[in-house]
């Protein structure tokens, strides 16, 4: 039985969960901790895996050393002091990486002095600035304007509210494809694909585009799928992922988007969960030389929910034919049906659903501590403003950008970045539905050349692999169109930065390091191409609307540079509005922590110059001989070593210092293991950081545990150095599950 879906805050409460334990004191600097994940300190020239990071590039940008400031600068100072910095030498001053003159003169916000004014005003007056922007969108019926937004975030003063645009009636598919289409863009390319292999292609324009999701949302409409139902889409990268998206969204359906990495065990427990009324799924997809069955793993988790009493009517399948013929598809007669046997016959018209603001957009579920998955619940309204202008600002896009995020639509990065932002903005999206080293580890490179395109947002997981493989299959291609570069889902360290900045972009694309979550729908702190300096590895400073603070143990803001827990003091347009059906997970895990604070569940440093640099979740601590050192800190030390592709640190047991340092390390191709190596690597942790830090354990390790979304399982990583090798748990999400076999054949070289 089907069940609507609601965006009220009090849900379905689920039993009452205790209050989570004081946060961990994080490294404060002092004679023996450092700030976590700074950049190692570097003069004018600094060698890296044989490139020469160096005061001049090639291309126009601009590096120079920073200043050395006092502590407590306020926000707009440090910008000034940035932009006038020096070049410096060996003083241990950190590089700052300039855009150039030709881009700042172009960009959206070329200017620190244009930022400072955008920001102080979004933050003074919020309803002012967020309903100019929203004005710029259609809406059927404009929202109260003197209850623009309404917030509580102070649990001791009350439920959790967080409203934005309340009473205003929007459509976002129609914002992202009809308004397009209405302002003469119909024959401008919404969406290129690229499939599995590099002669697999294909492209919609806007007008198509609209056709198809029409199509689908009229199908969905005759089998009685209605405002606020959920419809459950398990796809690979296909074209047709966004459009099942934007077809729910069309008529006011929450879908809820579940990776199709996932095993049947976890899709069964979010359909279970949100009870939808339809599933949409193809039979099959490859990735690389690898075929996955999807519609085998839909049936099994399809027979898991009837078991739980949640019976789904209607399963929708796509035929995926370059990976599954249909008559080696199981099939059951009565619930499944062929995509391209119905939803073609449907009319290319299907009228909008008019929807409130705060009526729900999709469902997201995201791990959780307690093992049972969040159902991240957003709202319409906010989330369209915020997403698109958060697209516009942070990549500086421009009409005639060709973009590429390879993230999937499993993901919030492939809602906000991927789908709904891009298209709000009416850009060209590129879809990839392979894996970025098939059938070699040019296959990005070749991608960018043959698209043209302009700006590439991927994941640091992504880059440092790439790194392994040298410059070789670079240099293979121009990538003379990249003007924008991107990174998301994790801190980058300031050496994966610098590749990434020197080589994939010769040193004159600027880079976006984003930080955001699930939560936040949207960009929180991130830079601005154009307006400011970067440094490698910081995510530089807020976007608009947003005010981050650093709080100590005791919820204590701290001024200046410091070092602590990463909490935002107002809302925001794209804020989540609740977990679905758990009130009380939802108000104890990101508001009772610091009352009166959204608390993001990462740990930050800010620099002297106002910079924020993330330093992972606070959870990802490790407590040796009383000092608590940061995972990211250990792992971007490790990865500055020249022979070091990528590591992973994680704690184990230990009978005198409480936690040692346990590290995975995956060395560059053709760099044997050895001993006098891994004395290198133990040293130059030591040197980088204190000889507190330096790893107790270096397992040589030839790959690590990755989701094929590159998130690392350290989870896996714990139970292999703690040698619990029965407590593994579910593997089947691993792009590739032979590498655990591996790390537990070296676990004792």
């Amino acid at each position: 039985m089907a069940q609507h879906i609601y965006a009220t805050t009090s849900g379905r409460c689920g039993p009452a969960i205790p209050l989570l334990p004081a946060p961990p004191t994080l490294p404060l600097p002092s004679s023996t901790s450092r700030l976590p994940l700074r950049p190692r300190r570097m003069g004018a020239s600094d060698h890296l895996g044989g490139l020469a990071v160096v005061a001049a590039p090639r291309h126009g940008g601009h590096v120079a050393a920073d200043p050395r400031r006092p502590c407590g600068a306020v926000l707009g100072e440090p910008l000034a002091a940035a932009e006038a910095a020096a070049p410096g030498g060996d003083d241990g001053s950190e590089l700052l990486v300039h855009p150039s003159a030709e881009f700042a003169a172009q960009a959206l916000v070329s200017s620190t002095q244009q930022y400072r004014e955008m920001y102080q005003r979004s933050i003074d007056d919020p309803a002012g600035f967020w309903s100019e922007i929203a004005e710029t969108f259609y809406w059927k019926q404009k929202w109260n304007p003197d209850e623009v937004c309404s917030e509580n975030l102070d649990v001791t003063k009350g439920p959790i509210k967080i409203e934005w645009f309340k009473g205003g009636k929007t459509n976002i598919c129609y914002n992202a494809v009809d308004h397009n289409v209405e302002a003469g863009n119909g024959e401008k390319i919404a969406m290129y694909w690229e499939g599995n292999e590099p002669n697999q292609d294909g492209k919609l324009t806007y007008s198509e585009l609209l056709d198809k999701v029409c199509q689908l949302a009229n199908y969905l409409k005759s089998v009685g799928v209605r405002k606020g139902d959920a419809v459950v889409i398990y796809l690979p990268m296909l074209m047709e992922l966004p459009i099942a998206m934007l077809a729910c969204a069309r008529i006011g359906a929450v879908h809820s988007v579940v990776f199709a990495g996932f095993s049947a065990d976890a899709l069964a427990q979010r359909i279970i969960d949100c009870k939808p009324k339809v599933v949409i799924t193809c039979n099959a997809v490859k990735r690389g030389q690898k075929l996955i069955p999807l519609k085998n793993i839909v049936d099994a988790s399809l027979a898991e929910s009837t078991k739980n009493g949640v019976d789904v009517g209607i399963c929708l399948t796509y035929e995926n034919q370059s990976a599954l013929k249909k008559e080696d598809t199981q099939w059951k007669i009565g619930r499944d049906v062929w995509w391209q046997d119905v939803v073609p016959n449907f009319p290319t018209k299907c009228d909008v659903e008019w929807v409130d603001a705060e009526d729900p957009l999709f469902l997201l579920y995201t791990s959780g501590s307690t093992g049972k998955p969040k159902g991240v619940l957003h709202t319409t309204g906010g989330y369209m403003i915020y997403t698109a202008t958060t697209f516009k600002h942070a990549f500086d896009y421009k009409p005639t950008d060709i973009y590429w995020c390879t993230a999937d639509c499993g993901w919030i990065t492939g809602h906000s970045y991927v789908t709904y932002g891009p298209l709000l903005n009416g850009a060209t999206v590129l879809v990839f539905e392979g894996a970025p080293n098939y059938p070699d580890p040019g296959r990005c490179w070749d991608i960018v050349d043959k698209y043209g395109v302009t700006i590439f947002y991927t994941a640091p997981t992504l880059i440092r692999s790439l790194m392994r493989d040298g410059t070789e299959y670079v240099s293979r291609y121009s990538r003379k169109s990249l003007r924008v570069l991107g990174s998301v889902g994790e801190p980058i360290n300031p050496t994966a930065w610098r590749w990434f900045y020197n080589v994939i972009g010769d040193s004159r694309c600027p880079i976006s390091d984003t930080w955001w979550q699930t939560e936040t729908g949207g960009f929180m702190i991130t830079p601005l191409p154009g307006a400011w300096p970067q440094k490698p590895g910081s995510a530089t400073l807020p976007f608009f609307g947003v005010q981050p603070v650093i709080v100590d143990e005791k919820g204590q803001e701290m001024e200046g540079e410091c070092s602590g827990y990463l909490c935002i003091k107002n809302s925001w347009p794209g804020a989540f509005r609740t977990l679905y059906g758990d009130k009380d997970r939802y108000e104890t895990t990101y508001f009772k922590p610091f009352a009166g604070y959204y608390f993001s569940g990462d740990g930050c440093s800010r620099d002297k110059d106002g910079y924020h640099w993330l330093t992972g979740r606070v959870d990802d601590v490790i407590n040796v001989s009383g000092h608590r050192i940061g995972t990211a800190e250990v792992e971007s030390a490790l990865v500055s070593h020249p022979k070091c592709a990528e590591a992973a640190v994680v704690g184990i047991d230990h009978e005198v210092k409480g936690q040692g340092i346990y590290a995975f390390v995956t060395l560059v191709d053709g760099v044997p293991y050895s001993d006098d190596l891994r004395k290198s690597l133990v040293m130059t942790v030591r040197s980088q950081i204190g000889a507190f830090a330096a790893p107790d354990k270096i397992h040589w390790a030839p790959g690590l545990p990755k989701t094929r979304s590159g998130k690392i399982m350290r989870r896996i990583l714990r139970k292999i150095a703690s040698r619990q090798l029965d407590e593994l748990g579910d593997t089947s999400t691993l792009a590739e599950p032979g590498v655990v076999d591996q790390l537990i054949a070296l676990s004792d070289c």
